[in-house]
């Protein structure tokens, strides 16, 4: 009789079967690698391995999560990555049942726990435009508003995740350009469309880059991204944004902990969909593959509704 494959094994087969049929991406795949380690630790402890464990072994380690203070929104993902493990496995015939089939995880809401209003945005747009104008700046502050400004619009304006924007190609400043193509999750591309306002922050900062290259008496080597740095990913790092995003907020008189990247992307979602825009279209232009992550905005259409009928049915109260 063969051995059983140990859990080890196991999850390599299981990321390269995510890798290769769904296209996961490292972030994806070191995620889904540290909850199926951290299970795979437990089985050992109490004696069992991803082959025998059986469904009241499942619930005690979601118990143990618990005991360790794990919030609900993470146990729900473990429990996830369990529920995706065990059907591969009886996909692949490893084992003849799936003991996560029954198993419930813990309800968790999915509210937007962080909503920047139109007037919100507008403040900091304003604040980083006057930044990038100021004419007692020295060039390098001058660039590094330029930046900030140009991130803000392309952000605000596309609804991008911040691994997508900081990671854009210098191409995405074509002058002509009304689409730009971003690779998002799972290395998937989508078409997302510009508006006047980020195209022309696109070239003011383009053009400024090219200004300070020329400048330098040994040259500097052109970079293939937007946004470049001297960092090990070549371009602008997301920690890096964020931290300049958090500044800029408290400059423009908000909390700058209500301020982050996905905060903003969540921004251009919920205004998309408050002036009356299609939750599909809204699900394309984030990136989402399955409409229910969209779903998450539906408060914003609700409220929108609500609005219009008291607002525009004739038997409304006056």
């Amino acid at each position: 009789m063969p051995a059983k494959p140990s859990d080890a094994k196991l999850i390599g087969l299981f990321l390269d079967m995510l890798a290769a049929e769904q296209g996961a991406g490292p972030n994806t795949l070191d995620a889904y690698r540290r909850d199926l380690s951290d299970f795979s630790e437990f089985l050992g402890r109490v004696g069992h391995t991803f082959v025998d464990a059986e469904t009241q072994t499942l619930r005690d380690y979601l118990a143990d999560l618990d005991t360790r203070g794990f919030k609900s929104t993470s146990v729900a993902r473990r429990l996830s990555a369990i529920r995706h493990l065990y059907r591969f496995l009886l996909n692949e015939r490893i084992r003849g049942d799936d003991p996560a089939a029954i198993l419930s995880g813990p309800k968790r809401g999915r509210g937007l726990p962080k909503v920047l209003s139109i007037a919100d945005v507008d403040r900091m747009l304003r604040r980083a435009r006057e930044l990038s104008e100021a004419e007692d700046a020295s060039p390098s502050k001058r660039l590094r508003a330029l930046r900030l400004y140009c991130l803000l619009e392309v952000l605000y304006a596309t609804g991008l995740r911040v691994s997508e924007l900081v990671a854009l190609p210098r191409s995405a400043a074509k002058r002509d350009a009304r689409m730009i193509v971003v690779r998002g999750k799972g290395n998937k591309e989508r078409l997302v469309p510009l508006n006047d306002a980020s195209r022309q922050a696109m070239a003011d900062y383009l053009a400024a880059t090219d200004a300070a290259k020329a400048d330098r008496k040994n040259g500097v080597a052109a970079s293939k991204w937007l946004f470049p740095s001297f960092g090990e990913s070549g371009h602008l790092t997301r920690q890096h944004f964020a931290r300049d995003l958090k500044e800029l907020a408290a400059a423009s008189g908000l909390q700058a902990r209500l301020v982050s990247p996905h905060v903003l992307r969540h921004a251009f979602a919920s205004h998309l969909l408050h002036n009356g825009a299609d939750l599909r279209i809204v699900q394309t232009l984030l990136g989402h593959t399955d409409i229910s992550t969209t779903q998450i905005y539906t408060h914003v259409v609700e409220e929108r509704l609500k609005s219009l009928v008291r607002d525009l049915h004739p038997l409304a109260e006056k």
